[in-house]
């Protein structure tokens, strides 16, 4: 009796184990299960437009090499951009930012909240941390333990802190932050264009479906070309209202956090305090260079961690300089002395 209550024991552990690691794997199975959906849709819409449509439907030769050429150079940067939003490497946050043991112990035995907002301001005095808390502390994540970098968030899915944090998106298994929000543009953008493309090109066949003359009731591949029209629609629809969202953030350079909550200064808060003009906000995120902005390469400016502000005695043409970027924690810091109505916490 002895013998089984102390293997029970043992065995405890082992089995409380095996069940988490179980949990785990299940919970990143099931986190895909939105991108399987997404490549499905994806290769049943090639079979429907390529095979269905343009092989066997279409009889001049000359738009079934106009429909497939179009088709795939959209199929093409469409993937393309979807796999780099999925799979772009989101980078660790600084260690600089994060608590030594020693300011940690200090924090936790903190007797008040003063204390701890004091501990906090002298550890963050050297960092270019620009935000603060509602009350005007620095922003600080106790999962991470770590000071939050400007527009830096913690996301509960990916269980850490992440860069310029705009949303965790399911259908990309991956947070949109600092270093996959341009290729989260253009995987909007083209997937858009896709499904416009495909919608349009079917059009004409769903009106002879619709008036009974495209093909017989026996030819199954039809429903395939009338079904795509349906679900090219459907999805434009919801696509084309997202992309344009994220087109206003762009332009005012905000996130969607920063949009539902403005970012709050030592001033008060302000929605557009990290919008340096439509243009160059858009340069921050595509780069400055024209013939790289429709490909899902890397092209934002900075690093993630430091972003300039706009000053009324600068040119803001000069705001994405690389000089600017160099030196701008070392200055001072704008939004100190600067009123404000709104006191949203971040």
């Amino acid at each position: 009796m002895a013998s089984s209550v102390h293997n029970n024991r043992l065995s405890s552990p082992r089995s409380f184990g095996c069940c988490r690691t179980c949990n785990m794997w299940c919970w990143r199975a099931f986190k895909w299960l939105p991108v399987i959906l997404v490549v499905s849709i994806i290769s049943w819409s090639y079979y429907a437009y390529v095979i269905q449509l343009c092989i066997f439907t279409l009889e001049s030769t000359v738009q079934k090499t106009i429909y497939l050429l179009v088709y795939h150079i959209l199929l093409i940067m469409f993937c393309w951009s979807y796999w780099r939003t999925i799979f772009a490497d989101i980078k660790q946050i600084p260690e600089k930012y994060k608590l030594p043991g020693e300011e940690l112990d200090k924090l936790l035995s903190a007797e008040s909240e003063d204390a701890q907002r004091t501990i906090l301001d002298n550890f963050a005095k050297d960092l270019p941390v620009l935000t603060r808390t509602m009350s005007g502390s620095v922003r600080y994540c106790n999962r991470c333990v770590l000071v939050k970098p400007d527009r830096a968030h913690h996301c509960s899915i990916c269980a850490r802190c992440v860069l310029k944090m705009d949303h965790h998106c399911p259908w990309v298994n991956n947070c949109v932050c600092f270093h996959n929000y341009k290729f989260f543009m253009l995987f909007l953008g083209y997937a858009l264009i896709y499904c416009l493309f495909i919608m349009s090109t079917c059009l004409p066949y769903f009106i002879k479906f619709w008036k009974g003359d495209f093909g017989t009731s026996a030819s199954s591949g039809r429903y395939h070309v009338v079904f795509a029209f349906f679900v090219a629609l459907m999805f434009a629809t919801t696509l084309g209202s997202l992309f344009g969202y994220h087109c206003y953030l762009v332009a005012h350079n905000r996130t969607t956090l920063e949009a539902f909550r403005a970012p709050m200064f030592r001033g008060g808060a302000d929605k557009n305090g990290f919008s340096l003009g439509a243009f160059n906000n858009f340069k921050e995120v595509f780069g400055n260079s024209p013939n790289l902005w429709m490909l899902p390469v890397f092209t934002s400016y900075g690093d993630g961690i430091i972003y300039p502000l706009p000053q009324p005695d600068e040119d803001t043409e000069s705001l994405l300089s690389s000089e600017r970027w160099d030196r701008w924690g070392e200055r001072a810091r704008p939004f100190d002395e600067r009123e404000s109505s709104s006191y949203d916490e971040l």
